[in-house]
């Protein structure tokens, strides 16, 4: 990156805090793909910082997933956390690198996946109500998954020897379709009791009575989004496709009822809708042509237990037809099926 575009974006008159470096270029499901890359890509972007002179306002992070760190099986604790095995060096090497540059530790931390990715895991833990069975980890009770999982970092930042470095939650959220624990209610729980706690400037075991810094994903749905960690991940938003607002939700953390201000100006095509000709015969070819529409259009509110499950096949037809309709913009070729 040269020095000219580098002053252009960090004018005075631009806002940016931080840089991020690649996105959870560390998860276990990238085989190693990114580990001898993003260290040094956050080293020379920092440098570059440097040069330009505006380090003192603007960092260089790497947003990590939570499972660069875990506690061990035998002592499954908050306090017991480690940088996962497998990359305890590098993550050590990339740690002393942030605090060298006074730069912020940067991870995504989703309760949703908790659930998603184990049956067993209790429900209520998963909010911040008060409902679930505490952890005891060592006389400190934890209430929910988040001030654990937080916390776990914590310690392992510890265990390095940088156990006050500044934490940033770079994504937390909750989905409302694609999976049977991705719904509206579940995301305005989930909400309601995280911006209340950011409010107050709760903190967590480990960190109490501090400010988090912490950014909601996401803004709106994503109906192109790669589908391959789960349904749910198109589905992320707090607003609609269409910018209306999905359920009640107070960012001031006040516990109000009160809904976010929805998109205004939006512009809706014609009243128009594609559907299976409920007269045809030759219905061999339907399931291909229900997998075309569906490659190139959202269909996964129609998974079992899902918004739109439950239909007979002529509904699942439709839908599909439908939704591959409007992406079109309605062409009439786009219903010829």
């Amino acid at each position: 990156m040269s020095s000219e575009v580098l002053n252009r974006i960090c004018s005075k008159f631009i806002i940016v805090r931080y840089v991020a470096v690649g996105n959870e270029p560390f998860l276990e499901t990238y085989n190693g793909s990114f580990i001898k890359v993003t260290f040094p890509a956050l080293q020379n972007i920092q440098n570059a910082l440097n040069d330009v002179g505006v380090s003192d306002r603007i960092k260089a992070t790497v947003p990590l997933n939570a499972d660069v760190y875990n506690s061990p099986a035998s002592h499954p604790v908050p306090s017991a956390g480690r940088f996962r095995s497998d990359i305890s060096g590098l993550m050590t090497d990339i740690v002393k690198f942030l605090a060298k540059n006074n730069a912020p530790f940067t991870v995504n931390i989703y309760p949703f996946l908790s659930l998603y990715h184990n049956d067993n895991f209790p429900l209520d833990y998963a909010f911040f109500d008060g409902g679930a069975t505490p952890v005891n980890d060592n006389g400190v009770l934890y209430t929910n998954v988040f001030d654990a999982n937080f916390d776990t970092l914590v310690a392992a930042l510890k265990a390095v020897g940088n156990g006050d470095m500044p934490i940033i939650v770079g994504e937390v959220g909750w989905p409302t379709d694609g999976d049977k624990h991705a719904k509206a209610s579940y995301a305005e729980r989930f909400y309601a009791g995280l911006l209340k706690r950011m409010a107050a400037n709760t903190g967590t075991p480990a960190r109490p009575n501090q400010y988090i810094e912490v950014y909601l994903f996401g803004l709106v749905d994503e109906d192109m989004k790669s589908v391959a960690p789960g349904n749910f991940e198109r589905h992320w938003g707090i607003l609609r496709y269409d910018g209306q607002p999905k359920y009640a939700m107070d960012l001031a953390g006040q516990g109000r009822n009160t809904m976010l201000v929805p998109a205004k100006g939006v512009k809706y095509l014609p009243r128009t809708w594609c559907a299976l000709n409920p007269n045809a015969r030759d219905l061999g070819k339907l399931g291909a042509n229900i997998d075309y529409a569906c490659t190139f259009a959202d269909c996964t509110p129609l998974g079992y237990g899902l918004t739109c499950s439950g239909m007979d096949t002529a509904g699942n037809a439709s839908y599909a037809f439908n939704a591959y309709y409007q992406v079109q913009n309605q062409k009439d070729e786009a219903c010829d099926f």
